[in-house]
């Protein structure tokens, strides 16, 4: 009878790969309140300009912000998958190449989280090295693939559109002054959204959770600001 990783076809991890989540919902949110935070950092020094400053440039600006987030959370998506996989890789390569029982389930419980790696008796860390050792090896050209690239394009749509709210009210109101405080109260209420959300994925009490996000994003902007961000 065939082994079970034998029966693996060869395009094994390519499936896997791109099947896989764009990101969990921590990620989805937390890249948006990164982008929030960015964009207030810039709506809260607005005041800065003259009242020659023309409005549609502090939008072009506003959008500039939230365009250069989503580049920036979309390349670093790339970049992480190429050196987790990277990293995946190189386990499963020294898992095979392993002779010693014990130094395999050490070199594996390093991997694992805390909590799994607690609850799993020796013949079962066994069996999953078995069929480690089973499946078929990650190709160099399989690190990043065509999948990954929608992938990064589409938290790139997430986070631009997460945070093009913020930077509408300078495209329908004329008062720089008032643009700026619905901008910011926007931002504010995306942040207590985003917070009451990552609260129920955690298991936190949801309101006091917004709250916090709220808070902390606020200094967050302050300290930039102060730093000259």
């Amino acid at each position: 009878m065939r082994s079970r990783g034998k029966m693996l076809p060869k395009d094994f991890w390519y499936r896997r790969m791109s099947n896989s989540d764009v990101l969990n919902p921590v990620d989805r949110i937390s890249g948006i309140l990164y982008g929030l935070i960015i964009v207030l950092s810039f709506t809260g020094t607005v005041s800065v300009f003259t009242a020659k400053q023309e409005i549609k440039q502090l939008l072009w600006a506003a959008l500039g912000c939230n365009i250069a987030w989503g580049i920036v959370d979309a390349t670093m998506f790339l970049m992480d998958t190429l050196i987790n996989r990277g990293h995946i890789r190189s386990i499963i390569s020294r898992v095979k190449a392993s002779s010693d029982e014990d130094a395999t389930r050490n070199m594996l419980a390093e991997e694992l989280d805390p909590l799994v790696i607690h609850v799993l008796h020796n013949d079962e860390v066994d069996r999953i090295v078995k069929r480690l050792r089973e499946l078929p090896s990650l190709s160099s050209n399989s690190l990043l693939i065509w999948p990954d690239v929608v992938k990064a394009l589409k938290i790139f749509l997430l986070v631009f559109i997460g945070t093009l709210p913020v930077a509408l009210p300078f495209a329908f109101f004329n008062d720089v002054s008032v643009a700026m405080r619905v901008s910011n109260a926007i931002a504010i209420v995306l942040l207590f959204i985003g917070g009451y959300f990552v609260a129920g994925y955690a298991g936190f009490r949801r309101i006091i959770t917004a709250f916090t996000y709220v808070a902390i994003g606020v200094l967050l902007v302050f300290i930039t600001i102060a730093l000259g961000g």
